[in-house]
């Protein structure tokens, strides 16, 4: 990949995370870090000690479509460890969301741990608007779950996938 003039190689950022599903806070994220790089990655993390509710292929399917628009952005997946897969695409930087203050500690720990791995792999950590900052994929699946509006959480493909999944558990 050619990045802007004047600039010798392409910038790669990886943003990994399970994205079941990707929600609104995700989005903020993976915008502000596309006009950071020339090239973004969103990496769907397939992690066995998490009982997802969508398959791996479900999560990259909807986080293609939520991603459509943004030019330099796709998705993948990934099994394993992060750093290999960053080694293995060619990534300058990890980004990982902040949304608060708590998520901080054991982010600080990953950093630092896929920082002795790998040195030459730089963490970002970066902060959702301060209207998602609560927004969790946990949180958006129990209110759909139960009914609830989730519009202003999730793109609009995620909450018709989010309904029909709940109405076929219902069955």
């Amino acid at each position: 990949m050619q990045g802007p003039p004047g600039n010798k190689t392409a910038r790669t950022a990886i943003y990994p995370g399970s994205f079941d599903p990707i929600t609104n806070g995700h989005l903020d994220v993976i915008q502000r870090a596309a006009k950071l790089f020339d090239r973004v990655l969103v990496a769907v993390a397939k992690n066995e000690s998490k009982q997802p509710l969508f398959t791996l292929a479900e999560r990259k399917a909807l986080v293609t479509r939520s991603i459509q628009h943004l030019p330099n952005v796709e998705a993948d997946v990934f099994t394993g460890l992060l750093v290999r897969y960053v080694e293995k695409c060619n990534g300058d930087a990890i980004i990982r969301g902040l949304r608060a203050v708590s998520d901080f500690e054991f982010e600080f720990q990953l950093a630092l741990m896929n920082r002795k791995l790998n040195e030459r792999v730089e963490t970002i950590f970066m902060m959702p608007k301060d209207t998602y900052t609560f927004i969790s994929s946990r949180i958006v699946k129990e209110i759909a779950r139960l009914g609830g509006d989730v519009t202003s959480f999730v793109p609009a493909e995620v909450k018709v996938a989010l309904a029909a999944k709940f109405a076929k558990l219902r069955r």
